[in-house]
């Protein structure tokens, strides 16, 4: 493949034709805020945080979708990218619910990350913000429209997956959100609870229910483990507090990786020194379960239980 070079923020680079502005910019190390981009998702081109300015352009363009080309000249921190910035950030946050302190994504937020780092501040206005409503109908994922900034990672990789594609927009304008099938709570939807959205989540919308209040990601220590359930080989975290493992989240899931509850759930069962009561869906309900029942290895134990009868 045919290689580019082009300056970024007065640095030359080298990469292939098909590395788009963002990802060039990686190899310098330089970090272009982005809210909507992953790189294990289609480009939605949707938050508009990322915008450059090229030298020869009249507008500005976003770095997740701009490819690149020979002798581009970039500029990702000029003072018109950082005040559009500033703007986007500004009318984010007033739609945003004030509770950084209490929320569990705080830490690891991007909109947090960003807005402090152009100083970006909540402010009082008159106008109209986004409904409280969150969905707690889950033992596994919470999800809290308030919070929700429209990025739609959720919606992509959730659709990776042919046999899920449970969440979609739905309404439209100011009433636009996130909704389960037909704007079901996680409960009565065909959700799997796999908790792919909840890793991609750039910020508190989709949070992991069974973290919830036993770790931040600064007050303890972090081990990363493969799932043992499929040869895909999942990634997920446990996370230790005062010499304890005291929960399990699923990492973004690169490389093709589906993830799946039971993963998690075995992940918990093996690592966690009290892991919670597991639940599974009946009927369009969750109910309490035993760990053989959600793993799936109720006749496996029969089995083990009359051979070693039989001996």
């Amino acid at each position: 493949m045919k290689n580019i070079t082009l300056t970024i923020d007065g640095q030359k680079v080298t990469v292939p034709e098909n590395f788009t502005v963002i990802k060039a910019a990686e190899r310098l190390g330089i970090d272009i805020p982005a809210l909507c981009y992953d790189p294990n998702l289609e480009i939605a081109s949707a938050c508009r945080l990322c915008l450059v300015e090229v030298e020869g352009s009249k507008k500005l363009q976003t770095s997740c979708s701009l490819k690149v080309k020979e002798g581009m000249v970039v500029y990702t921190e000029s003072e018109r990218v950082v005040n559009i910035r500033k703007e986007i950030l500004q009318l984010i946050l007033d739609n945003h619910p004030n509770d950084c302190l209490t929320c569990q994504k705080a830490g690891e937020c991007l909109l947090q990350k960003y807005a402090y780092r152009y100083d970006v501040k909540f402010r009082e206005h008159g106008g109209e913000k986004r409904l409280g409503l969150r969905d707690t109908s889950s033992p596994y994922i919470l999800k809290d429209d308030s919070k929700c900034i429209l990025c739609g990672k959720c919606v992509r990789t959730c659709n990776q997956i042919h046999d899920r594609a449970v969440l979609s927009f739905a309404q439209r304008g100011f009433e636009t959100k996130i909704v389960a099938d037909g704007d079901f709570s996680l409960e009565k939807s065909s959700c799997v609870s796999c908790n792919r959205c909840v890793t991609v989540c750039p910020v508190g919308a989709l949070v992991d229910k069974r973290l919830i209040g036993k770790s931040r990601i600064w007050d303890g220590e972090v081990k990363t483990v493969k799932c043992k359930v499929c040869d895909y080989g999942c990634n997920f975290e446990v996370l230790y507090k005062n010499g304890k493992s005291v929960a399990v989240r699923a990492k973004s899931p690169s490389n093709g990786r589906p993830l799946c509850l039971k993963g998690r759930l075995t992940t918990e069962l093996l690592y966690l020194d009290n892991p919670e009561t597991p639940y599974k869906k009946e009927d369009g309900e969750f109910v309490e379960a035993t760990w053989k029942e959600v793993l799936g290895l109720e006749d496996i134990f029969e089995k083990i239980i009359k051979i070693d009868d039989e001996k």
